[in-house]
């Protein structure tokens, strides 16, 4: 554990484990580059993310107050009326995913989120190299490719529209907006700043 003061802030860190395998995206969130995993990494993902799922929720990460506000602001439609909920991970991106052997990395927002919500995230944050964004959708197949799978992977794309907003992933932007009209039939509409809580 380590305590330091900056002006007025206070900071604490605290390792509990320390991990010596690469990350997958040490600089960034989303990935420009097929990073080369092998089967069974993708296996151990589907593994850990199902077991995840099965774990008691501690608190809500993604609020339904959130999804009431963002669907319409970033994606263009009306927020869903139920949203179904398991536990997931919360920021599930290439930089906090460890090569091999895999690991989960950054758990500070786990909690209940809508189903497809994690594996909607990391596909988002693979649109720039359509061979693992084909990987994903197809692994994940059984939970994207259902009705709560889809509010899910959509409630994904606003969080990252809304990080458009505020100036993140420009080159992704074009993508995000595709792929959410593909699957909503509605052109999203132009990002502007937003400071909408997640």
């Amino acid at each position: 554990m380590h305590d330091w003061t900056d002006g007025e802030w206070a900071f604490e860190a605290e390792v509990l484990d320390y991990l010596t395998q690469p990350v997958v995206s040490p600089d960034r969130a989303d990935i420009d580059h097929d990073p080369g995993l092998r089967d069974e990494w993708w296996a151990d993902l589907c593994q850990a993310l199902a077991l995840l799922a099965e774990a008691d929720g501690v608190k809500t990460t993604v609020r339904d107050g959130w999804i009431e506000r963002a669907f319409p602001q970033f994606l263009g439609i009306p927020a869903p009326a139920k949203v179904e909920r398991v536990t997931g991970h919360g920021d599930l991106h290439w930089g906090n995913l460890t090569v091999a052997p895999l690991c989960l990395l950054d758990w500070e927002r786990w909690g209940l989120v809508p189903f497809g919500y994690d594996a909607g995230l990391l596909h988002a944050n693979s649109l720039l190299v359509p061979d693992v964004a084909a990987r994903i959708r197809k692994e994940f197949a059984p939970i994207l490719d259902t009705p709560a799978g889809r509010i899910g992977e959509l409630a994904a794309l606003a969080e990252m529209l809304q990080a458009v907003a505020r100036g993140w992933y420009a080159d992704l932007a074009p993508r995000l907006a595709a792929h959410s009209e593909a699957l909503t039939g509605v052109r999203p509409p132009v990002p502007v700043h937003s400071e909408v809580d997640a």
